[in-house]
């Protein structure tokens, strides 16, 4: 993809996940046909379904052939390009064909046999949360124990391995509450629990929103943004933040640290508002939508 020379007339993405979806976006927003061809009903699978949903209709909207529910069949030469047969037997011409379903770690011919190491099904290393394989004195940190494959993730997994073995402050990872974005068009960004996993844990309530924000609504613009918050009924703590929408990656950063300090929604409530923001509505709203779980 970064060494494409021209702008393909028309791009199949095969793959919703990060980059299929970020892709797809790109190569629409600079004049491209683009069709993107996934399993499930909705990109983005293990996202809230809220989002998922509102991605989808957002990337229709900008017009890209959303092809879910099916699987490639094949993939042929034809004389503008290639031809994707997809198993439900129908064709789709174009001149780039980008593979975008996912990655295995890179574990094989690196001599875990020879270290007595057993890698998983998909050939992860397998760790504890300190990120100690189950060989003494040998570890392992990233995408490669296939547990959250993110370049921050990463990151911190060998701040704390570090940290635990080397700079007397033995500390777990724990991987939960890992803030993500995806960079759509529009952008997401989330933490914390999805509705369906918080419901399956407590009774929650659900708050949401969805509006035209102030600086493009005057103008006439069309831009919608989601928000939700998920919060623990009992102990009134926030268990997810999620939101669609310009500046998403970046109001959601910021939020992530008040959902691992353990925010309730009592302290979103208190906080006052900075207006006109899109982001004063995540402590604005009142009425839970809905109680689920």
């Amino acid at each position: 993809m970064l060494d494409l020379e021209r702008l393909p007339r028309h791009a199949v993405l095969i793959g919703a996940g990060y980059i299929g979806v970020e892709f797809a976006c790109i190569l629409r927003s600079l004049g491209a046909e683009v069709t993107l061809v996934f399993r499930s009903d909705a990109p983005l699978r293990g996202f809230d379904e809220d989002l998922r949903q509102r991605v989808h209709r957002a990337m229709a909207a900008q017009g890209i052939t959303m092809r879910g529910a099916v699987h490639p069949a094949a993939i042929g030469h034809s004389a503008d390009g290639y031809t994707v047969t997809l198993d439900d037997g129908s064709e789709i011409g174009c001149e780039l064909v980008v593979n975008a379903t996912g990655r295995h770690p890179n574990s094989d011919h690196i001599g875990l046999d020879r270290l007595g190491i057993e890698p998983g099904p998909h050939g992860e290393i397998r760790v504890d949360e300190f990120s100690a394989t189950s060989v003494p004195d040998v570890f392992a940190v990233g995408d490669v124990t296939n547990r959250a494959n993110l370049t921050p993730v990463a990151i911190a997994e060998a701040r704390a391995m570090a940290d635990s073995e080397f700079g007397g402050a033995r500390r777990p990872f724990h991987h939960d509450n890992i803030a993500t974005a995806v960079f759509s068009t529009p952008p997401i960004g989330t933490v914390g629990l999805t509705e369906h996993e918080a419901a399956q844990r407590c009774r929650v309530r659900v708050y949401e929103t969805e509006f035209r924000p102030m600086r493009t609504a005057f103008a006439g613009g069309e831009q919608r943004i989601y928000m939700k918050l998920l919060v623990d009924d009992e102990s009134d703590r926030v268990l997810g933040v999620h939101m669609l929408g310009d500046d998403a990656p970046e109001i959601v950063q910021s939020l992530a640290v008040a959902v691992v300090a353990g925010a309730t929604k009592a302290h979103f409530d208190r906080t006052v508002a900075v207006h006109p923001t899109a982001a004063e509505e995540f402590v604005l709203m009142r009425e839970a939508a809905r109680v689920v779980g």
